[in-house]
């Protein structure tokens, strides 16, 4: 059965004015004097941002379970300093990011200027196991029309500024400023797509094969597939059922590359298209099928992917509850609707991060 790790990025917000706080570097302190062997929690560009990382899991039960468990612990060390964590993809407040003093990060705000200072978004992103790059380029193959539905799941970053942007997911339209972020051409062998990630380095226009954005790509550190379209998740459990299907969706694609099966030849245009349609509207409207790139409402879709995956989700003995998790998000929304939703009831923005902030450790 193949590991699963997961990514989230959280924003540091002061508990009471629900405004990003530069932080980070004193939480991680604090998480490091707490507990030095743990080593969950990372740095990121931005001193109100603070990352995590879960161990690799089998079991979606215990991933479900360990998301939740470094939620709590990083509200924990954050409430020590005074602030609280949440898992929005934007802010809804407005907000100036604090650039790390690194050189890495000093060189990324040299070199793209004002799309580094607006590039304060938090991801969700999704490590699958494979068994060589050959095998994981052809899932990278086989799983792009299919990304656009996670970004539709996940959409959790209706405001920006202060204002709604009246997308779901924003944070995936500002994400795409980087020159390297996006859907790509088909590979058809590691030995091409490492080939363009090594042009893409030697142009000078990114700085390493780190920066290779792609919506998916291979792990530079793991034997993975890193699927990295999602935004961070408001609640838990729609970060599980973004994972159950990520894993499903490799899973399924290795099958079919392992039968002979062609991965379907859509254009980036398209992807790109279908991007911003699942980034527009969320799962509350209609979505691109995967295969026709047509139009259809949005639970079509849904339902569209879980039949895709459904041998895969069932030989792990993840259907039932991909199915409840699904109902669920088609039910409550996705985290876009439930800030809208707190807009609307409470009238302000500190109120939807304050309600959010404790929405997040659910």
């Amino acid at each position: 059965m193949r590991t699963v790790g997961v990514e989230e990025e959280l924003l540091l917000v002061d508990p009471d004015s629900g405004e990003p706080k530069a932080l980070s570097a004193a939480v991680l302190a604090r998480a490091e004097a707490a507990d030095a062997e743990q080593d969950v929690f990372e740095k990121e560009l931005y001193g109100q941002m603070l990352e995590f990382a879960t161990h690799p899991q089998t079991d979606m039960a215990e991933l479900g379970a360990e998301i939740v468990r470094c939620r709590k612990e990083a509200a924990r060390h954050a409430g020590e300093i005074g602030c609280a964590v949440a898992a929005l993809a934007t802010s809804p407040l407005p907000v100036s990011p604090a650039i790390g003093m690194n050189h890495r990060y000093q060189w990324l705000a040299e070199q793209y200027g004002i799309a580094t200072r607006e590039q304060l978004v938090c991801g969700m992103h999704v490590h699958v196991a494979v068994e060589s790059d050959e095998e994981g380029v052809a899932v990278l193959d086989r799983i792009r029309p299919w990304l656009p539905v996670l970004v539709a799941i996940s959409a959790n970053s209706p405001f920006w500024q202060g204002k709604d942007t009246r997308y779901d997911s924003y944070r995936s339209r500002v994400w795409d400023r980087w020159p390297s972020a996006g859907p790509t051409e088909l590979f058809g062998s590691a030995e091409r797509y490492h080939r363009l990630v090594a042009d893409m380095v030697a142009t000078g226009v990114i700085l390493d094969e780190k920066m290779a954005y792609f919506d998916a790509r291979l792990s530079e550190r793991y034997p993975t597939v890193e699927i990295r379209v999602a935004d961070v998740c408001l609640h838990a459990g729609t970060a599980r059922l973004v994972a159950t299907l990520a894993r499903a969706l490799v899973e399924t694609a290795a099958r079919e590359w392992r039968a002979g099966g062609a991965p379907v030849d859509h254009s980036v245009s398209l992807l790109r298209l279908a991007a911003w349609q699942a980034a527009r509207t969320g799962p509350g409207a209609e979505l691109l099928h995967p295969h026709t790139m047509r139009r259809l409402p949005a639970r079509s879709v849904l339902r569209a992917l879980l039949d895709h995956v459904s041998d895969a989700l069932a030989d792990t003995g993840d259907l039932e509850q991909a199915r409840e998790l699904l109902d669920t998000l088609l039910t409550r929304g996705n985290g876009a609707r439930t800030q809208r939703e707190l807009m609307e009831r409470a009238g302000s923005l500190r109120e939807v991060v304050t309600e959010c902030v404790r929405l997040t450790q659910e």
